[in-house]
This record gives C-alpha cells, sequence and structure tokens, in this order.
C-alpha cells in the first residue's frame, strides 16, 4: 500500500520536466535588479504553505529585518517569544541549547514546523530541536506564524500553531557580514555570512558558518553547538534550480531533569545530572547530536498565470546521550561474564536516522480564483540503540548493543486550495486535505517483543470568508485536523493502545490599518476529541503514558496593537486571555504502601501548562539615524503542572522587563556597523516558565514532588555586526 501511494504521487510530482533555457535576454529594471517574478516573488514552495492578508486565519508575519532585530544567539523560539499566545522555556535557563516553545498551551509536539516548506518536526516524537539548527536565525528571510490549525502544510498535524520558516530568497548584490556576541555566563557567538550576488546573469551562492559556546545558567549546562548554511541557485527566465545544504552540531550537558520544588529557594541552579557518581560530577553527562539537511528545489512558471515546484529533501541525523548510571546489574544490560555484583557503568543511547521525501504544488491564479493543488510524501528510518562504550568484558566490543530496535514512518499527504474573490469585498477560501501515515516499531527499549505497525487516514477540511472595507478585513474560518499518537504513546502495551487526535479549529476576528494606528481581534475555539494527556496512568512496563480524554477544549480571544506615537516613538503589543478546559479525566498515582495504583476521577480542569493571560508589549523610539531603543514587557499567568487543577502543583505568574539598544554607530557607502545591547529581566525576576510534577502515595498520605526549570535572573547580551557590501 504504502509503496502504491508513493509511487502514483512521485508520477504526479515529476512533472512538468525542466523547462528549456530561454533565448531572450533578461530585463533589468532601474536599480539593477532583474524584474521577472521567479526572483522577486518569494518562492513557490512557501507561498503555497503560507496564507496571505485576505486568508480567514490568525498568523504573525517576522520580516528578515525584524528577526535581525532580535538574533543574538538564542535558540529560535527565542526569537518570536513576544508574538502572540507564546510561551518559552529553556533547559540551561538563558536561551542557548535545548529550548521549548508553546502556543495557544500546546507544546511543541501540536506545532507543525517547516524549512522552506519541508517538514521539520521528528517523524517519531514530533518534536523540533532547534538545537541541532545552531543560529539558523542568521539565515532567516522570514518567518509566518498560523495559530490554530491554519491552513494544509506537510509534515506533522498542526494542532496549537504552524512555524513556516523561509531561508530562500534572490540576493542580487554580493555581501560580507561579521556577528559577534557576547553575554552572560560566558556565553560567545561568532557568525559570518557571505554571498555573490549575481554571477553571470544565472547563479548566486550564499552561505554561512556559526558558533556558539555557552555555560549555561544551571550548573554544568554547557553548550558546545557549531553550524553552516549553503545555498546556490540557478537562475533562468521562467526558473530556478537551488541547492541548499545546511547542518548543526550540538554537545549539551544533560540539564533536562529540573530542580526540585525542595532546592529552588537555596540551590536554584541545582542539576541533578551526573550526581550518580560519587566523588563528584560525572563531567560527560553529555547530550551529542549532528544533523544534516539537504534540499533540491526546482520552481518553474509556466505562463503569466501558471507555475510549478518541487522539491526532494534528506535530513540525515546521528548522535547519543551519555549518562553514568550507577549500582546496576550488569546483567540487566545482558552482560552475563561478569561477576555477579552491582557495578557501575556507562552508557549510551543511540538515534539513527534518515528522513527523506518529496514536496510538490501547482498554483493557478487569474482573474478571481487563486487555486494551488500540492502534497508530498516522505519515509523515515530510525535506529535506536544502546552501547556500553567503556565496559570491559568478553561479552562486550565497540559494537556491542544492550538493546536494538527499529523504527519506520511512511507519511503522505494531498492538498487542494481555492481563494476565490466573490465580489470586491467578499473572498472565499476552501481547503481540504488528505493525509496517510503508517508508523512500524520493532520493539522498545523496555519492551522489546511489542511490535507496532498501524495505519491512520487522515481528512483535513478547512473553509472561510474575509469581508473587507477600505480599513478593515473581518474573517471566519472553521477547520478539522487530526494527530497520530508518538513513539512513546504506542509504548503503552498491546491492550492500551491510542487513538488518533481530532481538532476542530473556530476562528474568526478582524484587523483594521489606520493612518497611525493597526489593531485587531481573533476569537478562537479549540475542541479536542481523544486528546493525548498525561494522567499518571503507568503502561505495561512500568512507564508513564499518555491517555486519550475523550472530551477538551481551548478557547480564547487574542488582542494585538501597533500605535504611531508621534514620529519617532511606536507602541505594539498582543494579550491573550483563554480558558483550557479537560471535560472529564481519571488521575493515576502510584500506591507504594499496598501496590499498583490509586486514581482519583476529576472534571472541568484547566489544561496543564496553560496560562489563562499572557500579554506582551514593546515600546520603542527610533531616531532619524535608526538609532533604537526598545522597552519590552512580557506577563505569563499563573499555569498548573498536571490537569487536575491542583494549587499545590503550579508555576508561579510571572513578569519581565527588557531593555534593547541598536546603534548604527557607521553607515559608509561600502560597509556599515551596528552594535546592540541586550539587558533582559533587568529587574532580576526569579521565575520559572516550565516544570512537571507526580504524586504518590505512602505512608497513608498523597505526596506531590515539582520539579522547575528555573530561568536566569538580571543578563545581557553585547553583539557587533559589521555588513561590506
Amino acid at each position: 500500500m504504502t509503496k502504491l501511494l508513493g509511487t502514483i504521487i512521485s508520477l504526479f510530482m515529476l512533472v512538468p520536466t525542466m523547462a528549456q533555457k530561454t533565448r531572450k535576454p533578461l530585463v533589468k529594471d532601474s536599480t539593477n535588479r532583474f524584474s521577472d517574478s521567479i526572483r522577486s516573488l518569494p518562492p513557490l514552495e512557501i507561498r503555497s504553505l503560507r496564507v496571505n492578508e485576505s486568508s480567514p486565519f490568525a498568523k504573525t508575519n517576522l520580516s528578515k529585518a525584524a528577526i535581525g532585530l532580535v538574533n543574538v544567539g538564542q535558540d529560535l523560539p527565542f526569537i518570536i517569544q513576544n508574538t502572540p499566545s507564546v510561551v518559552v522555556s529553556s533547559d540551561a535557563g538563558n536561551g542557548v541549547g535545548y529550548t521549548g516553545i508553546r502556543i495557544r498551551g500546546t507544546d511543541a509536539t501540536r506545532i507543525n514546523v517547516t524549512l522552506n516548506g519541508i517538514p521539520y518536526n521528528d517523524a517519531e516524537s514530533m518534536g523540533t530541536y532547534f538545537v541541532d539548527l545552531p543560529d539558523f536565525g542568521s539565515s532567516l528571510n522570514s518567518i509566518q506564524i498560523q495559530r490554530g490549525v491554519g491552513t494544509s502544510s506537510n509534515g506533522a498535524g498542526s494542532f496549537g500553531a504552524t512555524l513556516n520558516l523561509a531561508t530562500n530568497d534572490y540576493k542580487p548584490s554580493s555581501y560580507l557580514s561579521f556577528q559577534n556576541s557576547m553575554g552572560s555566563f560566558h556565553t560567545l557567538r561568532n557568525t559570518l555570512m557571505a554571498g555573490t550576488g549575481l554571477l553571470k546573469n544565472h547563479f548566486t551562492i550564499d552561505g554561512r558558518l556559526s558558533k556558539i559556546n555557552s555555560d549555561g545558567y544551571i550548573d554544568r549546562a554547557k553548550s558546545k553547538l557549531s553550524s553552516y548554511y549553503l545555498s546556490s541557485t540557478y537562475w533562468a527566465k521562467k526558473s530556478s534550480l537551488r541547492l541548499n545544504i545546511f547542518s548543526g552540531k550540538e554537545k549539551t550537558y544533560q540539564a533536562w531533569y529540573g530542580v526540585p520544588s525542595e532546592l529552588l529557594s537555596t540551590q536554584r541552579t541545582y542539576n541533578p545530572a551526573g550526581m550518580e557518581k560519587l566523588d563528584n560530577p560525572y563531567d560527560n553527562q553529555t547530550d551529542n547530536y549532528v544533523q544534516t539537511h539537504y534540499q533540491l528545489f526546482y520552481n518553474y512558471q509556466v505562463n503569466t498565470y501558471l507555475k510549478w515546484n518541487t522539491a526532494l529533501f534528506l535530513t540525515r541525523g546521528k548522535g547519543y546521550y551519555e549518562e553514568y548510571k550507577a549500582s546496576v546489574d550488569p546483567q540487566d544490560y545482558g552482560v552475563t561474564t561478569l561477576p555477579k555484583k552491582l557495578i557501575d557503568l556507562v552508557r549510551r543511547r543511540w538515534l539513527d536516522n534518515h528522513f527523506y521525501g518529496q514536496i510538490a504544488s501547482l498554483s493557478y491564479e487569474k482573474d478571481k480564483n487563486l487555486f494551488i493543488l500540492g502534497g508530498g510524501w516522505s519515509q523515515y528510518n530510525g535506529l535506536h540503540y544502546g552501547s556500553l562504550p567503556y565496559l570491559v568484558a568478553p561479552s562486550t566490543s565497540n559494537d556491542y548493543k544492550y538493546y536494538n530496535n527499529k523504527g519506520t514512518k511512511f507519511d503522505v499527504n494531498s492538498y487542494v486550495k481555492w481563494q476565490n474573490k466573490i465580489t470586491t469585498q467578499l473572498i472565499s477560501f476552501i481547503d481540504i486535505q488528505y493525509r496517510f501515515v503508517a508508523p512500524t516499531m520493532n520493539g522498545f527499549d523496555a519492551n522489546p517483543t511489542l511490535k507496532i505497525d498501524r495505519n491512520f487516514n487522515f481528512f483535513n477540511p478547512k473553509m472561510g470568508i474575509t469581508y473587507s472595507t477600505l480599513s478593515t478585513n473581518y474573517y471566519t474560518s472553521i477547520a478539522i485536523a487530526h494527530k497520530e499518537p508518538n513513539r512513546d504513546d504506542f509504548e503503552a502495551g498491546k491492550t492500551l493502545q491510542p487513538k488518533s487526535e481530532k481538532l476542530i479549529d473556530l476562528e474568526t476576528g478582524f484587523n483594521s490599518k489606520f493612518k497611525n494606528f493597526e489593531w485587531g481581534a481573533n476569537f478562537y475555539y479549540m475542541h479536542y476529541k481523544d486528546q493525548l494527556v498525561l494522567t499518571g496512568k503507568i503502561n505495561d512496563v512500568g512507564s508513564y503514558n499518555r491517555t486519550n480524554v475523550p472530551l477538551s477544549y481551548r478557547m480564547g480571544i487574542e488582542l494585538e496593537e501597533k500605535l504611531n506615537l508621534g514620529k519617532n516613538i511606536i507602541s505594539s503589543g498582543n494579550i491573550t486571555w483563554s480558558k483550557n478546559k479537560i471535560n472529564k479525566f481519571t488521575e493515576y498515582f502510584d500506591d507504594y504502601d499496598n501496590g499498583g495504583q490509586k486514581s482519583v476521577q476529576h472534571s472541568n480542569t484547566a489544561i496543564a501548562l496553560s496560562p489563562n493571560l499572557i500579554a506582551a508589549h514593546n515600546l520603542t523610539w527610533v531616531s532619524k539615524s535608526q538609532f533604537q531603543i526598545a522597552l519590552v514587557n512580557k506577563y505569563v499567568s499563573k499555569q498548573y503542572l498536571d490537569n487536575t487543577q491542583n494549587e499545590s502543583r503550579i508555576l508561579n505568574a510571572y513578569f519581565l522587563t527588557d531593555l534593547n539598544i541598536a546603534y548604527p554607530f557607521m553607515n559608509k557607502l561600502k560597509w556599515s556597523a551596528q552594535v546592540q545591547f541586550y539587558l533582559n529581566n533587568i529587574f532580576d525576576t526569579l521565575y520559572e516558565p516550565n516544570g512537571y510534577t507526580y504524586s504518590y502515595f505512602y505512608g497513608g498520605a498523597v505526596t506531590t514532588s515539582n520539579n522547575f526549570y528555573p530561568m536566569a535572573g538580571r543578563n545581557y547580551w553585547l553583539s557587533l555586526k559589521i555588513n561590506l557590501k
């Protein structure tokens, strides 16, 4: 079945073939830039997935200039942290290394992420690990965030938002750029970017080298990150062929266990990782991973109305995390040749994967209609295995694996979008997607005999309407999305296999633009069926797994504003009020007195890590010379650590203030320079945006353990950027 579907969709995507070179000379405009649309417009792999101003969805667009103002070396979630409904966190506490993002309370496994239209979410966990793409923000030309289901995309199902990242654009002039940053916790970031401009009327080459090192705020939470980006394009009159190769390498000391609540006030930066080693923490308790992306794009403009695109991609990833384990039985690792006694050892848990596939889209735009036909297919092959690199025993060798499991996943989707201008003011939008997903898993570490072979068929329709006046767009939409469980969910056991999730998303709102003032409001109601949530229930091998709950919902209103206060001062901000509830679910916790688990019924409780209020405000002063000073405020209300709405299991509300300064002190004909200074959390607020909890019954009472991921207090970044034109 999967091979047949792959063959059918490949036949669709591989035609038409590449166009013949045109013999007509290219036409230049007065600025010496080529005026043909194949260069001047965003490429079709981006336009086919993004929504425009007339689309009935809530969205935020960030330009290259806006990205550059906040990009000093932190992970990508921190670049978009002040957009509506966004909460970010960092394991290391300073935004370098492993980071987290939630939009409308939904985590990264429910946010569809694409890089130039190509899926980025990990195929098995569906998470997004931007630590594997250090300094990727420096190569971005634009970002679009669609909140809610949004329009159809490639890859993972969108249950909270879609994050569309674009690097592909046309840079006609040569350039050379250096950016060096330093910050608190011995953080250093060095970036070199260069581009040839247009060579011989046909070629452009762009590249970047980056390196980021940081000690982190949390103890031993060091990061050593490096990356490169290379893109080369051949431009013809009506077509383009682009090859992207980019890669990231990360070595981070583990900081993913959090700080126990009882230590938060006295040892706020405590890190339990590596502490099983008695004399001192194990110095190589690290995560090590290399991820390399290969992307090949072909765009062809058939005529004025018809455009076609296809892209092939391969994402290659390999790495491990290393752990020191004390007082273990070697027989638990399959080693039977050592004496029967407990020993200390070091283990490595590996992931070795290939993710490859193809996307394509065909766009027809004429008169009052825009049609887009598109889709894609992908194949994931992943190996999960463990090794004992330092254990000396007759039964172990360099290639010894104490577990060895394989997972695969085939994913194919197709969609059709139709935008119709019914009148000069009324525009309709219809979007229909079919997606087929087939995950297989040949055993798990703790359950090697459990085999998974599931198929999912999803039908995801979306429709909406937009009414426009001279200054205001009003819109309403309804969208349906489905999402398959992730790898950990499938480990529930033979009798506890999870169901897929379903979401119905209703959105309605408006945005108005006047001479000095812009504002908008968006109301959303997201109705979930069979949402997978943590309930404390253990699976067949004693691990905690997510469980389907019949009904839950998220409901809220998002407000945005931008106001010019005179010639030099700009006020901009957003605020989200929301209500996030689970109708009914059963909480489980371990009973250490009697064995097994106890359970408690709950109804109408708040969804974990979903604040009712999120707000951000930016007050910026800009001089005629583009000297900028910005005061940035962020507020996040109380969050519950689990779904019980228990007041003893919460993250406290927090309010942050940052000061951002950008000073372009030189702007010559051939070069320019700019200094950026960021003083973050200037009032030294102690806060924790993320955490987890677990409870157990012992000694006749319920005991709860809360763990938090603290963020740094007052800290700074200083950056110098030099551009040679």
